[in-house]
């Protein structure tokens, strides 16, 4: 079992220059700044809500487009993830959330199993949030699951604002990782598998 899950990362190609440090079992502080304010606002809530101590600087090419930041956050998130959950000893390994946002209503559910699965059910009547695409909350999960590894799933049961159908999206995510990571104290030395590998 893990007793200091933490890590720092870093990521640099020629769309993205990307620093990352994670505490999983942190108290929700953030410091983000992704040149991104409405996905600054999202990561934000992540970290508040997990209670997840996370530091994020990025520097992408976002007079080009979003989507390069979006995304490659979401996979160096997600490798943090993976890294500071070691052997993944001892952790729940299934977390799940329904999400109330005002008229909308998130279900998000996670399995840290090692096998990537994204299933993403979200069609919202409004795609933008000023100049975010709601699209690219998708490309962040893929890349998320991706990385991390993890069985996720996102299903939209309602909603109407964009704004809302993205924050529910966020913070369900985040409630439903920081069930799925938390040590179970009845088997803190077991794996949650009976592969015997996660």
């Amino acid at each position: 079992m893990a007793t200091h899950r933490t890590l720092s990362l870093t990521r640099k190609t020629a769309e993205t220059d990307i620093s990352l440090s994670l505490n999983v079992d942190g108290t929700g502080v953030a410091t983000i700044d992704t040149g991104i304010p409405f996905f600054d606002h999202m990561l934000t809530l992540f970290a508040k809500h997990g209670l997840f101590d996370l530091q994020v600087a990025c520097k992408g090419d976002v007079d080009v487009d979003y989507h390069h930041t979006v995304e490659d956050v979401g996979l160096v998130l997600g490798e943090a993830f993976r890294q500071a959950l070691g052997d993944k000893r001892g952790i729940r390994r299934y977390g799940f959330f329904l999400l109330p946002m005002d008229e909308s209503l998130a279900r998000v559910a996670v399995d840290l199993s090692g096998r990537a699965c994204l299933v993403y059910d979200v069609s919202p009547p409004c795609l933008f949030v000023r100049d975010f695409n709601l699209i690219l909350v998708k490309e962040f999960a893929r890349a998320f699951s991706n990385s991390l590894a993890c069985n996720l799933h996102v299903k939209l049961e309602y909603g109407e604002e964009p704004h809302h159908i993205a924050e529910a999206i966020f913070k369900g995510l985040a409630k439903a990782m920081d069930v799925a990571t938390q040590i179970d104290p009845r088997v803190s030395d077991h794996l949650p598998s009976t592969k015997g590998k996660l």
